[in-house]
């Protein structure tokens, strides 16, 4: 018989973090079950048919924590196909849960389909959304809050409440006719006004407690219109973004680009004497300034508020917005929900394996105008790139190299895992551009005006750049980021821009896995990515497969 052999001290306290890592994994399986259908509402006094989530607009907030395994069984009561994407949440292994064009068939009117995916190492605030037919436009959004295992701290006190704030412009157009015009080369007009929350002026009303401290996430959830936001005599301390905790610092106000989302701590007055305060969310680089205003009452508030609307920056200040972003940086100390601990993770020291100059452009194919990417309008396949992929049907697919007549093509980025690429976006035309990667966050490490060129490389933030999957590009500039590609799977590089990405201003990465590193690919295992869904739906030339 063996004798019984005590434990060192080091190899106790070894078990006894296994022990708490195993208590505190804390990952749940939770289920939503979400009816998407019509209802007609007026949130600008316009009556309009609006897409709701369970009857509600916006839709329900996904709540969840780190490591959580979410499953949302969508019955579309829509007359149209739909699919839902999850706009920030990175779908570790398992771009068959992405719900765009590419990687899922839709759920057909009348049908349901269950999302099934975890959200592996991963806190923020986010937000869903419709991605097909110009679904947004007519609504079908939500805010997704992702909060942090009770044993990694977040690096502030804990707040009072969270608010979910949804702002983003809205058209008092049916979505049908704004989708008919933008296919007929028609652009999408200006904006009618902006919402909070789905909601008109001072209809969306937050209550404060004296001295409490709360958490706003704010997310633009509009189509095309970038947005300043701000609360009237109350600083907000930026404290995340897309996933990660910045240097923490006071702002009066903050500009907030098409599909980007911020958490702001609010601390309430100690004493309102009897007052209520504006929050504004008003328009930026238009020709006309709109604002969504929502209304901060405290327990003693005599009414709404009264008086001019706290002022934000100048509509065309553009120095304003770029010189507010490049003073964002990630927290190297704080704990957070990741793989690389941040801190640990000096991705400026990585070897670049390939650098993509993305030029975004608006050209004419045919007789119409579309978006392109260097050159190139994207062109949606019969069946999903996904499905393809995993039957070998042998889909001709093209890079988005720069084209010397304006084209249309399915443009696809090839890649293997854990390639690390240096994407530099340009943008040649009067607009802000914002882009968008799923499955990932990437490092922006420089923005400035004019032409990238080489010598740029020499300003760039390569210590704490933020980590996010959401930047903009402003107009006549750069903008460029780092990322390293270690999520195998294929996934949407897009416009946020709804009428720019609708017609055509997108691409995929297919991340591939490699035997080694030379030129040898090898079937990607369950370990590396999830396998097909035993519920996939089948479309196109995979219908019955």
């Amino acid at each position: 018989m063996n004798p019984i052999r005590l434990l060192t001290s080091s190899e106790l306290c070894l078990c006894t973090c296994f022990l708490l890592v195993l208590i505190y994994r804390g990952w749940s399986q939770l289920f939503y079950d979400w009816t998407v259908s019509y209802s007609q509402l007026a949130p600008l006094g316009v009556d309009k048919q609006v897409i709701v989530i369970n009857g509600m607009f916006p839709g329900p907030v996904l709540y969840a924590s780190t490591n959580d395994v979410v499953n949302v069984n969508i019955h579309n009561y829509l007359t149209e196909p739909f699919l839902m994407t999850w706009n920030g949440v990175q779908m570790r292994k398992n771009s068959w849960q992405d719900g765009v064009q590419e990687t899922n068939c839709p759920i057909l009117p009348g049908q349901n389909w269950t999302y099934s995916f975890q959200l592996k190492d991963q806190i923020g605030s986010f937000f869903y959304f419709p991605s097909l037919l110009l679904h947004k436009a007519a609504g079908g959004y939500g805010a997704i809050h992702l909060n942090n295992l009770p044993i990694i701290p977040i690096p502030f006190p804990q707040p009072y409440k969270d608010y979910a704030v949804l702002i983003g412009d809205w058209f008092n157009a049916d979505y049908r006719d704004l989708r008919a015009s933008l296919e007929n080369g028609v652009f999408l007009p200006h904006p009618d006004g902006i919402l909070i929350n789905g909601l008109g002026p001072n209809q969306a009303r937050f209550e404060f407690e004296p001295s409490a401290t709360y958490m706003l996430r704010i997310s633009n959830v509009g189509l095309k219109t970038s947005l300043n936001f701000r609360i009237e005599d109350h600083p907000m301390l930026l404290v995340e973004t897309e996933g990660s905790y910045l240097i923490q610092q006071y702002y009066d106000s903050l500009d907030i680009h098409v599909g980007q989302s911020y958490s702001v701590l609010v601390t309430a007055k100690n004493q309102a004497n009897g007052k209520s305060y504006y929050m504004v969310a008003s328009s930026r680089f238009t020709i006309l300034e709109h604002s969504g205003i929502g209304v901060i009452l405290y327990p003693d508030a005599a009414g709404d508020p009264v008086g001019p609307l706290p002022l934000g920056p100048g509509l065309s200040n553009y120095n304003f917005s770029i010189e507010q972003a490049r003073s964002m940086r990630w927290d190297l100390i704080a704990s957070a929900a990741r793989p690389n601990p941040q801190g640990s993770y000096h991705y400026g020291t990585i070897p670049i394996t390939r650098t993509l100059i993305l030029e975004n452009n608006v050209m004419v194919i045919g007789s119409k105008r579309r978006f392109t990417i260097n050159g190139i309008s994207f062109m949606h396949s019969d069946t999903p790139l996904k499905l393809l992929d995993y039957f070998q049907l042998n889909e001709e697919s093209k890079y988005a190299a720069a084209a010397a007549v304006p084209s249309s093509a399915t443009s696809v980025v090839d890649a293997f895992y854990r390639d690390f690429f240096h994407i530099v976006f340009q943008n040649p035309l009067l607009e802000v551009q914002s882009w968008h990667i799923d499955g990932y966050n990437f490092f922006v490490v420089g923005m400035g005006w004019g032409l990238w060129d080489e010598s740029k490389k020499a300003g760039y933030n390569i210590v704490d750049a933020v980590s996010r999957s959401t930047v903009q590009v402003y107009p006549l500039s750069w903008t460029a980021i780092l990322m390293e590609l270690d999520n195998l799977g294929t996934w949407n590089l897009r416009s946020q821009n709804a009428e720019n990405g609708y017609l055509g201003q997108e691409l995929y990465i297919r991340v591939k896995g490699v035997r080694n590193w030379l030129d040898e690919q090898s079937d990607i295992s369950a370990r590396d990515e999830a396998p097909i869904p035993d519920n996939v739906i089948k479309c196109g030339r995979a219908a019955d497969l």
